[in-house]
């Protein structure tokens, strides 16, 4: 192929970027435009305009464009990668209806009742009531269908927001099979849209013909319009190619093509995936998620506020360090990591644990985070430590329940996202897992995830396995210390295991006072 460059869109919750890479993966150009993840027009509530991420796209390819010379008709392919389930409402004429309603929005629908009939007898003898209640809840369709009524009756298209930035870009009401991650009538087990008896269907008051078709990561969606051209700058004609979710593209971004490699993100939620071309259910009844290669699924384990703790501790104990940063013009990750390097291995007996929002199985609902351990020899160098220990415990932990229910053995990580920037937090990663610990060549990893699928598509190269050894590569390695090993091996299995089964009546006991969490 004669063209050399792929453009990727990578839209997350904290930024939208638009990215160039050649065909080995090397990153060329990038404009990154700083996103207000949402605005809250009530507690809880998390939305933000849909408009509002088409024009912050529009500013990152201004600042791609300004930051490379290149030929553009050289670009051979453009992909679509975002945050996971955003959900936006459109009506006949492709305009949205309200703002969407964004992954982090904590609304709740009203439900009274378990399901009658067949399935609820079903789900009853299963045990997964409250997983059902809780899919039920956390619907943003039955949220807007009792709430919004008269929105939901316009309602003439319903998507992710990776099928809405691919309507403005393409005109198709077309979506990535990847990127169906969401409280949608989506089967996780066959990778398509569930059956029509299925009992999403009539629970969500919706039809097929509200959803866009559904194509494989790697397969044509259409091709750049002329109005999209204006507004990326992308020459008209170019062909968009599905990719999938911001997170199945990390981890293929990172190499993570192959069972024994764990990917882990160390973002705004913290994840641990393996590919895996079986499903591979990590927590039972909690499915794994489409894979960025066709016919593969992701088995994830997620700590939902993640990096967000360390954001968190930055916020509001970590003026200081933002401050000297400032005024030495250096990242503040520097200093931070000099913090972490202050307080020996298992910060002086603190333990975190990181359930800052509830779950619904493991753990339950009525999980909340806690420190233990503290005494007068503390200061908020351990605090921080903690946070990042009490992270990589848990992944460990999700890391061991993917192991044993795939029957597959992880031998390496691979960490991207913002933390894989710290080497404190990497090397104690390492020692916490007591296996290598690396670091991906590029910090966008998802926008390569991307990247790899059109190459893939697009014939540069025969199959995935060969686009990821040629487009990615192995960064910084971090071997595990083994004295630290032994230690932090202790504190796992002595204290961090039994700290939620310990503290979990105490949870209960909480929520049932204070009302929280609900």
């Amino acid at each position: 192929m004669s063209k050399r460059y792929i453009f990727t869109i990578d839209n997350g919750t904290q930024s939208v970027r638009a990215l160039l890479f050649d065909l080995e993966g090397n990153l060329i150009g990038k404009g990154k435009q700083e996103l207000e993840p949402y605005f809250s027009d009530k507690p809880g509530w998390a939305e933000q305009h849909p408009e509002y991420y088409w024009d912050s796209l529009k500013i990152a390819s201004d600042k791609l464009w300004a930051s490379v010379d290149i030929d553009r008709t050289e670009i051979a392919g453009v992909s679509v990668t975002t945050q996971r389930g955003t959900v936006i409402n459109l009506d006949k004429n492709g305009k949205p209806l309200r703002p969407a309603i964004t992954w982090l929005d904590q609304r709740h629908a009203a439900i009274e009742g378990p399901i009658k009939g067949l399935w609820g007898l079903l789900f009853k003898l299963a045990r997964v009531s409250d997983v059902i209640k809780r899919f039920r809840e956390k619907s943003q369709a039955i949220w807007i269908k009792q709430n919004q009524p008269e929105i939901w009756d316009k309602t003439y298209k319903y998507l992710l927001l990776s099928g809405y930035l691919t309507y403005r870009l393409t005109d198709n009401y077309v979506d990535s099979i990847g990127a169906q991650v969401g409280y949608i009538p989506f089967d996780y087990k066959k990778l398509k849209w569930a059956s029509k008896s299925d009992w999403r269907w009539n629970m969500l008051s919706m039809t097929p013909d509200m959803l866009p078709e559904l194509v494989q990561p790697g397969e044509l969606m259409g091709s750049i319009t002329a109005e999209a051209s204006a507004q990326t700058g992308i020459p008209e004609g170019t062909p968009v190619i599905a990719s999938a979710s911001d997170k199945a593209c990390e981890i293929i971004g990172s190499g993570g093509n192959k069972s024994h490699i764990g990917c882990m993100s160390y973002g705004t939620t913290a994840t641990i995936n393996m590919t895996n071309k079986r499903y591979v259910e990590p927590i039972p009844y909690m499915p794994p998620y489409p894979s960025a290669i066709p016919n593969s699924f992701c088995s994830e384990v997620m700590i939902y506020r993640g990096f967000w703790m360390v954001s968190w501790f930055k916020k509001e104990f970590g003026q200081r360090e933002q401050k000297i940063a400032d005024e030495k013009g250096i990242e503040p990750e520097q200093l931070f990591d000099e913090l972490v390097n202050k307080v020996p291995a298992g910060s002086m007996g603190l333990m975190l644990q990181p359930y800052w929002s509830p779950g619904v199985r493991e753990p339950g609902p009525e999980a909340k985070g806690g420190i233990i351990g503290f005494g007068d020899v503390h200061t908020r160098a351990h605090i921080y430590r903690a946070i990042l220990e009490g992270l990589a415990y848990a992944l460990r932990e999700g890391k061991e329940k993917i192991e044993k229910r795939s029957g597959k053995k992880i031998t390496k990580l691979r960490v991207a996202g913002g933390g894989s920037q710290s080497d404190a937090a990497m090397q104690l990663t390492a020692d916490i897992f007591g296996i290598p610990t690396e670091r991906p060549h590029t910090y966008e990893t998802s926008g390569l995830g991307a990247a790899i699928d059109v190459a893939v598509g697009l014939g540069v190269y025969p199959n995935f396995d060969v686009a990821v050894d040629k487009m990615t590569r192995v960064g910084d390695v971090f071997t595990p210390d083994p004295e630290t090993v032994k230690k932090y091996d202790r504190l796992y299995k002595e204290v961090y295991l039994n700290m939620y089964q310990q503290l979990q009546p105490l949870y209960r006991s909480i929520r049932d006072i204070t009302g929280y969490p609900s």
